[in-house]
């Protein structure tokens, strides 16, 4: 006859003790969310429990977190993606499948990127390499674009056509689908479209974009017939500032840069050590013609010189006069629907928690192309805070973390 009233009394401690215990594992508080998908822009908190996103939503209350990261003043938005890097590092060869490649967690995070995509650096024959060399042991998320050349760049020169082989680059990006998200070819130097022409083929049977580097100019190979006639809408354009084929005429954007972008080519920056100019891009500008996605073409000869990094990229379209929401969204959802991968980029309740905190800074700063032009700004995005499946991974100022001297005092290790 007791046995209701212990029941009672068992379920009014639960209550209690589940009151008392933190709801989420990480609250994102006071920052301004971007999420272009959900059409947030707004002073939001962002709660994350289990690796996903919890709740987006005013004035979650901080006792509710376990760990609480302070945004205010900055912009809170999904993890950065970026669609144009070469991080199949490890190879000792002499370019981009090797030496200048880098390991991606050591270039990612500290720029709010968690999603990387290695343009063409390996293809069929060598994937196999990259991925248990480098994917799989990264905490980054890494994905891929194969090369029509089977041994991707460096290893091969990228013009062999004998190497282009669409039967084994089909194969490969079957086998590995949920890391194979493009197709690429890149630095093609011959007259002919065997290259563009393989790479389709490949991708309709992977029903994957292909990324065009179009590689040395020829009258030829006009960029107008490849948007019109040889690429499909949905295909991507990378160093669509480059200026080396003719993206720019007569001081001008070329018409066929419009004529593609409205038949569905997309355009994509991809900065690179090579292919940004301040000319093209002002007169893109003028045209009122903004990038569909924004990317760094990452590698040692890049990072090194004026395209730094993801932030720095994203700045330069900023002091342009991109609007920032539209610099968040190409670097985020619109990166994440080019490569189709729709799980990817927003902050909807339930997804992955990959998360970057951003400041926008004021000041003084100066940008360069990659022809060593300046162009000055007064605006510099910075990645604050980025994290990864719902771990913080990165905190340049310790915004997640506890004040020292709420923090009982440790005896030292001592020497490792």
């Amino acid at each position: 006859m007791h046995a209701p009233r212990l029941a009672g009394a068992a379920f009014g401690l639960f209550a209690l003790l589940s009151a008392q215990t933190p709801q989420y594992d990480l609250l994102i508080k006071g920052g301004t969310v971007i999420d272009p998908k959900n059409n947030r822009n707004a002073l939001l908190d962002v709660a994350v429990a289990g690796g996903k996103i919890a709740r987006v939503a005013a004035d979650i209350p901080a006792s509710q977190a376990r760990r609480v990261a302070d945004a205010r003043g900055y912009y809170v938005t999904p993890g950065l993606i970026d669609i144009h890097a070469h991080v199949y590092a490890g190879t000792g060869d002499k370019v981009l499948a090797g030496d200048q490649s880098v390991y991606p967690d050591g270039f990612s995070f500290r720029t709010g990127v968690t999603t990387l995509v290695d343009a063409g650096t390996s293809g069929a024959v060598n994937f196999a390499d990259f991925r248990d060399r480098v994917i799989v042991r990264a905490q980054t998320r890494v994905l891929a674009m194969l090369n029509i050349v089977g041994t991707g760049m460096g290893t091969l020169p990228e013009s062999d056509t004998g190497g282009m082989s669409v039967e084994n680059t089909i194969r490969v990006g079957k086998a590995n689908p949920t890391l194979v998200v493009g197709i690429k070819t890149a630095h093609y130097t011959h007259k002919d479209w065997t290259a563009v022409e393989r790479a389709v083929k490949a991708a309709e049977g992977l029903n994957v974009p292909v990324m065009v580097d179009f590689g040395n100019n020829h009258p030829e190979r006009p960029i107008g017939t490849l948007f019109m006639e040889k690429l499909r809408p949905g295909d991507l354009y990378t160093h669509c500032f480059s200026g080396l084929r003719d993206e720019m005429v007569d001081g001008k954007l070329n018409a066929a840069m419009l004529q593609g972008r409205r038949r569905g080519i997309l355009f994509d920056v991809g900065h690179g050590g090579g292919s940004f100019s301040w000319h093209v891009a002002h007169a893109a500008k003028a045209a009122g013609f903004w990038p569909d996605t924004i990317s760094t073409d990452l590698h040692t000869g890049s990072m090194n010189a004026g395209m730094k990094d993801m932030a720095t990229t994203m700045s330069k379209m900023l002091v342009l006069g991109m609007p920032l929401a539209q610099v968040i969204e190409t670097s985020t959802w619109a990166a994440a629907k080019a490569i189709k991968r729709a799980e990817l980029g927003h902050l909807t309740e339930g997804s992955e928690a990959d998360v970057t905190v951003l400041s926008v800074d004021q000041g003084k700063f100066g940008y360069v192309d990659s022809f060593g032009a300046r162009m000055n700004g007064n605006q510099k995005i910075t990645a604050q805070l980025t994290v990864r499946a719902g771990r913080v991974v990165y905190d340049l100022n310790g915004i997640s973390a506890p004040d020292w001297t709420t923090v009982p005092a440790r005896r030292p290790r001592g020497p490792r």
